[in-house]
């Protein structure tokens, strides 16, 4: 991808962290966020930490609802990656399931608004989605072909937000959505696994045959460089890798990854027990997500980390060990 200005809106969070960290280096950089630089408005967040030769990052302030001073910035953008939304751990009350939604949905108008009043548009915009937007699948993978969508709240929201986003009238910046699978990196999703196995928990969780899909963070920042670099592809991508497993296989090769032997299992029952001590929803765990990336593969991207212990081979070696053992 050629040095260009990058805009990454709700990029304050784990996967703006991970995307600034591989396009910094080469790019010049803003980041949209709701909050001030250095809050902490993301449970699993970490501190920013670019390499020496880094171009430009600047942290812009905005509400993600209305337009504002923020909006020259897209001005000449050659990318703009939203990944704004409230998070999805919490309980599904009616108020959170409203601001899920709402957030999503507000955060893709107002971008768009602002679109339509650049005199020169981002070349591109990429949204993120969630691979969560298809069935629950133990039978048979889902792609961007013959995946199914079932009723449900996550189903729905995502099928919303797609909607929502491909409805925003840009005529001179191209489209593309990525249906994003579990983003592993040093960060983010891992931590509270790292808490599980620390403490003897990391065993398998429900009946463990629901399927995990997932995705390297470098991997998710290279599909979305090789996007950009392709001027005739947009749509829908799945950003997950090719090789989804188990839940029970992913726990076991987390526990190889970090040395741990065995993992007390956690039963489907407590699941939803604890979810509801710790305010989340057990199905981010026993929900199947067998998600396959058939379209990106078809355009001749590669995965850097196709492989489960691959990706985990590298994870863990940027991680203190401290993170992932008691002792």
């Amino acid at each position: 991808m050629k040095t260009s200005k990058i805009i990454i809106a709700g990029g304050s969070g784990f996967i703006g962290e991970e995307l600034c960290r591989y396009f910094a280096p080469h790019h010049d950089i803003v980041i949209l966020s709701r909050q001030l630089p250095d809050a902490d408005n993301n449970r699993n967040h970490h501190h920013l930490s670019l390499p020496a030769n880094v171009r430009s990052v600047r942290m812009v302030q905005w509400d993600a609802r209305t337009t504002g001073p923020w909006t020259g910035e897209l001005e000449n953008a050659d990318l703009l990656i939203n990944l704004a939304g409230r998070t999805v751990n919490c309980r599904y009350t009616e108020a959170n399931k409203k601001a899920i939604l709402e957030s999503r949905l507000q955060a893709v108008e107002v971008l768009g608004k602002a679109i339509a009043s650049c005199q020169h548009p981002p070349a591109l915009w990429i949204n993120a989605s969630s691979a969560t937007i298809y069935r629950h699948a133990e039978d048979r993978p889902q792609d961007e072909f013959t995946g199914e969508f079932h009723p449900g709240f996550s189903v729905d929201v995502c099928q919303q937000w797609e909607k929502t986003f491909y409805a925003q009238h840009t005529p001179h910046t191209r489209k593309a959505a990525l249906r994003m699978a579990i983003t592993l990196g040093a960060g983010g999703v891992l931590i509270p696994y790292f808490n599980l196995l620390r403490f003897g928990l990391g065993g398998t969780q429900g009946s463990g045959r629901q399927m995990f899909s997932w995705v390297h963070s470098e991997d998710l920042a290279r599909m979305i460089g090789w996007i950009a670099d392709h001027p005739e592809l947009e749509g829908t991508f799945n950003c997950s890798s090719p090789n989804p497993v188990t839940n029970a296989v992913f726990m076991k090769k987390l526990r190889e990854a970090t040395g741990h032997k065995w993992g007390l299992p956690a039963p489907a029952l407590l699941l939803r027990i604890g979810g509801a001590l710790i305010g989340t929803e057990a199905e981010l765990v026993l929900k199947s997500r067998w998600v396959v990336p058939t379209r990106i593969v078809q355009t001749g991207f590669t995965f850097r980390y196709p492989i489960l212990a691959d990706a985990f081979a590298n994870i863990i070696g940027q991680v203190p060990r401290r993170q992932y053992q008691l002792f």
